[in-house]
This record gives C-alpha cells, sequence and structure tokens, in this order.
C-alpha cells in the first residue's frame, strides 16, 4: 500500500504511546460528560424540597428548569462555534468549571431570582458537554471502530445520571433528615460539585484533542472523505464563514430535524413514563421500576447500533437510524394496541426505547464525526443538538397540557399517539437524509475523481 491510497494512516497499528493516550482520552471524556450530569442533575432532585421549603412553588421550579432547557438550546450552537474555533478541550474544561461555580452557588442560592438567573447560565455552559466530548474523541478514533467504541461510550450519560441520582439523593435524604431541607438540598449541590471538580482535573491532565498535542503522529485521515456527505475545512481552526457553511448545508438541519422527534420522545418517556404507567393502573413505586425498562433496553440499543454501524453497515449511519426508526414505529403501534395493560404497555416501551436509543447516540455521536469529518465533528454536534433541544422544551408543556385537558385513559392515549406521530417524523426525515446523502457522497467521489485526472 503506497502513502497515496486513502486510509494509509487508519491502516497503519498504533503504537504503544498511541494507545495509551487513546485509553487515556476516551477515559477522561467518558468521565467528564457524566460530569457534566452531576452539575446538572442536582436540580431535579431537589424540586419538591425548592416548592416546599424555599417557598419557590411548582411553578417556580418549573420556570427555572425551562430557563435551564432554553439555555441549553442556546448554548449549543455558541459552544459548536466556540469548539470549531478553539478546540474540544476548552469547551470541556471551560464549560465544565463554570458550571461547577454556579452550582457552588446554588448551594448558598435562597431565592426564586438567584435560581433562575444561575439555571439559565448553567444551562448556557453545560451546552458544551456533548460537543466537548464527541470533539475530544473524534480524532482518536478510526473510521472501521468508531461505531463499537462510540456505542459503549455513549452510555457515560447513564452513568452520570445513575451516580447524581445515588449520591445527590444520598446526601438530599442524609442531611434533611438530620437537620432541615435547606442543608439537604445545599450538601446535595456541594457533595456532586466536590465529585465534579476531581473530574476537571482528570480532563485537564489527559484529555487532549489530538495526537499532535502530545507530540504523536495523527492516527486518521483528515484528507481523504471516503463517506463523509458534507464537504467542510480540515484546518484545525476555523471562523464564522466555515461554520456556517455547516449549519447552511442541508444535511445538517435536516440532521437536526431527526434529532428534535429524538429528544422530544426520550425527554418525553423519561419525564412521563412513570405517569403514564400510574394511571395505568400500577402504584407509584412499580411504576417507577417498571419505567426503567425503557432505559435499560435504551442502553442494549445504544451499544447494538455502534457495532452495527461497523460490522454490518460500514458506517452507514444513516441507514441504522431509518431501520431503527421503522422499528421506533412499531414499537409504538404496539403501546397503542396493548396500551390497556400496564406491564404490557412497559414491555412494549422497552422496545421503543431499544429503538430510540440507538439513533440517539449515532446522530450525535459517531454519525456527527462520520457527516464532515473528524475536524467538524464538535460544530456539527453541536448544531444537531442545538436544534434537536426545542424537542425538550416543547414536549414538556404539550403533554402537561394534554395530561391537564383529559381523563387519564384519553391523555395516555392522546400522548402515545403524539409519541407515534413524532416517530413518524422520525423516519420521514431520516428517508429524505439517506437520499440526500447517498447524492452528496456520488457528488464528493465524482469531484475527487476528476482532481485524480
Amino acid at each position: 500500500m503506497t502513502e497515496n491510497t486513502p486510509y494509509s494512516i487508519e491502516d497503519q497499528p498504533l503504537n504503544f504511546d498511541q494507545r495509551v493516550w487513546r485509553w487515556k482520552v476516551l477515559t477522561s471524556t467518558y468521565f467528564a460528560y457524566a460530569g457534566f450530569y452531576l452539575v446538572r442533575k442536582v436540580f431535579p432532585l431537589c424540586k419538591t424540597t425548592l416548592a416546599d421549603e424555599y417557598g419557590i412553588g411548582f411553578d417556580g421550579v418549573a420556570n427555572i428548569w425551562t430557563a435551564y432547557l432554553f439555555g441549553y438550546m442556546v448554548g449549543q450552537f455558541i459552544n459548536s462555534f466556540i469548539g470549531r474555533k478553539w478546540g474540544p478541550r476548552a469547551l470541556l474544561l471551560g464549560g465544565l468549571g463554570i458550571s461547577i461555580v454556579i452550582n457552588v452557588i446554588f448551594g448558598f442560592a435562597n431565592s426564586y431570582s438567584t435560581f433562575l438567573v444561575f439555571m439559565l447560565f448553567n444551562g448556557l455552559v453545560q451546552a458544551a458537554g456533548w460537543p466537548g466530548s464527541v470533539g475530544g474523541v473524534a480524532e482518536w478514533l478510526r473510521r472501521k471502530e468508531r461505531g463499537t467504541i462510540m456505542g459503549i461510550w455513549s452510555t457515560n450519560y447513564l452513568v452520570g445520571n445513575i451516580v447524581v441520582k445515588l449520591l445527590g439523593g444520598f446526601l438530599l435524604l442524609h442531611y434533611t433528615t438530620k437537620y432541615d431541607g435547606h442543608y439537604g438540598v445545599r450538601y446535595a449541590f456541594f457533595g456532586c460539585t466536590v465529585l465534579a471538580f476531581a473530574i476537571w482535573w482528570l480532563i485537564f491532565f489527559w484529555q487532549r484533542s489530538k495526537p499532535e498535542d502530545v507530540g504523536l503522529d495523527p492516527i486518521v485521515d483528515h484528507e481523504h472523505p471516503a463517506d463523509r456527505a458534507i464537504v467542510a475545512s480540515t484546518e484545525e481552526h476555523v471562523g464564522f464563514k466555515e461554520y456556517s457553511a455547516l449549519l447552511l448545508n442541508p444535511i445538517v438541519p435536516l440532521m437536526g430535524l431527526a434529532y428534535f422527534s429524538i429528544k422530544f420522545l426520550r425527554y418525553a418517556l423519561d419525564s412521563w413514563l412513570p405517569t403514564f404507567l400510574d394511571l395505568q393502573g400500577m402504584d407509584v413505586g412499580e411504576a417507577a421500576y417498571y419505567s426503567s425498562i425503557f432505559d435499560w433496553t435504551g442502553l442494549a440499543g445504544a451499544i447494538i447500533a455502534g457495532i452495527a454501524l461497523d460490522w454490518i453497515f460500514r458506517s452507514r449511519w444513516e441507514l441504522i437510524c431509518l431501520l431503527m426508526g421503522i422499528g421506533m414505529v412499531a414499537g409504538y403501534i404496539a403501546v397503542l394496541q396493548y396500551g390497556t395493560n400496564p406491564i404490557v404497555l412497559a414491555i412494549c416501551f422497552g422496545l421503543v426505547g431499544f429503538m430510540l436509543y440507538g439513533p440517539d447516540t449515532l446522530l450525535c455521536g459517531a454519525g456527527a464525526v462520520a457527516v464532515a469529518g473528524q475536524r467538524n465533528a464538535v460544530a456539527v454536534a453541536g448544531l444537531v443538538n442545538g436544534i434537536g433541544s426545542i424537542g425538550p422544551v416543547l414536549q414538556e408543556q404539550i403533554n402537561g397540557r394534554i395530561l391537564q385537558a383529559n381523563t387519564p385513559e384519553i391523555a395516555v392515549r392522546n400522548s402515545n399517539l403524539l409519541g407515534l406521530s413524532m416517530s413518524i417524523l422520525f423516519v420521514a426525515s431520516m428517508l429524505v437524509i439517506c437520499i440526500w446523502v447517498v447524492i452528496a457522497r456520488r457528488h464528493t467521489h465524482r469531484g475527487l475523481s476528476e482532481q485524480s485526472e
């Protein structure tokens, strides 16, 4: 194989230093995004205490969390540009560092206005987490292994969610029981923040945006686009003009629309599934227990989708998303068909979770890397996530009104019909993306052939 052969770099074995540093980067970025959850998810644990003992009320608590979701949505666009200009390391250290400071303020806060203002800022900097993490591993993973590794690596947010619930919940309960709710809230924020600070130092020492930053040879090929559907700059740092070209390329907004459907569904089920099961006849404890089927099958779906990307679909991420989207539609049809039995309903939602989490990780993970190359992964991940983050804001309001305005049986059925509609929208979006990607790749390959001649 000659030096000019495409992917000659990616066919060479990694040396010892490259392997060691890659494990450091994968480990540090895995814990990095879990660390972002430690300074993001404490607030939902404290909602009841804040509403009652702080006198904020549930409407105030809802407004605070809406401010976060809005800040997170806007922050995706800001951080995707910053990450493409200054690199993912700046996003991870800056975003997590500022969020740590904000959570210390939450620990001392007493008023509704303080929580509201700083939760908006927390959403803005929390938006650095995912694009920074995806961009942080993009230049350390080769095309043929990207799906499998990122499928497993993408479980970081599940781990972060579990840790914050265990640690934050323990501190909240222990210090509320020992003293009062104010102490419980303070120590829940402080305890999770201390652990996040330790992770910040792990990122500082172990994370580098690319092998060249530690004096190593590159391990990925930037020059040969292969299956990329978007021709974009591969320079290390770009300006707003190059960034805008990514946003205005039709494939990126289409991916954002598809991810809007996914995030709408994921956040809706994460927020309301226990309520649906409760309204269908389960008690609160059973509803919480059975609702976790959705999460565990989703975890399996994310890992299997990543493995299938490498071994079966050969990096054709859009085809996996389309097929799993069709499976998601089938899952919702089963939900509507057998929804009167709460246990069967929970199992059917498990099918939905399996089919949903695969596209969830691919669209903003391996797909974001593949579609425009490793250097642009941080920007594409942020742009797609930014458009998609409109979904969580809308679903909370829409589902809340559906449940408020109807009897339990009709409300649950209408919410599930809405879920079916969103899954159909996802399939339609992915079908258009598949066609567009095929056309774009053919155009790219034709251009490369003409250049070689």
